[in-house]
């Protein structure tokens, strides 16, 4: 069964064509990238998503609940990160704002609690965003720009425990990333996203060969001849 499903997906902004006829989906515990360039339409597609646009045609279905990991982690500063993390848990009435759980699957925030979360290194705040995100008690993860503006080992840290979520909760994750080589070597499939389309999507092995997405890494156009399956 698929947890979320695009279909036709056109959204318009003032009669410029932001995303053009999408069509994707995410199975149940499935990990999918949608790769691109800046500009390429990705931000769109999680504003979509979350129900932010109003599509100009096409259909997004979501089957179950959906939480997003925004892109600059929208942290806030003043607050302390045990506060982020239960403002995630708001819908669930008091006994869904217990933080312990999130503790428990990201233990490195159990030191930083009380610390305002403005004081935090980007790696930790990247991580109080995803505790905040899995308080919504998703059953698809959407995560906009994971790497932005990280160090490798805080990259490397994050991609650890998502593997473990997955692993353990077999929680579903839409992974919409510019570094193509962290998106391809963690997911299962993969899209690629040229100018509002989709250009290639397959396997994320296979599409890992491909030299048109070594173009689309590098920021190159992409062919859309013979699409990998």
């Amino acid at each position: 069964m698929n947890v979320v499903e695009v279909t036709g997906l056109t959204v318009r902004y003032a009669g410029a064509t932001a995303l053009e006829g999408v069509d994707l989906h995410v199975g149940e515990a499935e990990l999918v990238a949608l790769i691109g360039a800046n500009g390429a339409g990705k931000s769109t597609l999680v504003k979509a998503l979350s129900g932010l646009v109003r599509p100009a045609a096409g259909r997004v279905t979501v089957h179950g609940r959906l939480a997003q990991v925004p892109e600059g982690r929208e942290m806030f500063g003043d607050l302390s990160v045990d506060d982020n993390l239960r403002l995630g848990g708001w819908r669930n009435g008091r006994h869904g704002r217990d933080t312990a759980g999130i503790y428990r699957v990201l233990p490195e925030l159990a030191g930083l609690r009380r610390r305002r979360a403005g004081t935090l290194s980007g790696g930790e705040q990247q991580m109080v965003a995803i505790g905040r995100a899995l308080m919504a008690r998703p059953d698809v993860l959407v995560i906009d720009e994971l790497s932005l503006g990280l160090a490798p080992l805080a990259v490397a840290n994050l991609v650890g425990h998502l593997r473990a979520l997955h692993a353990d909760r077999g929680l579903a994750v839409l992974l919409i990333e510019q570094n193509a080589r962290l998106a391809l070597e963690l997911c299962h499939r993969a899209y690629v996203l040229e100018a509002g389309r989709i250009v290639l999507h397959g396997d994320a092995g296979r599409l890992a060969g491909d030299t048109r997405v070594t173009a689309a890494y590098l920021g190159g156009h992409v062919s859309t001849e013979g699409p990998a399956r």
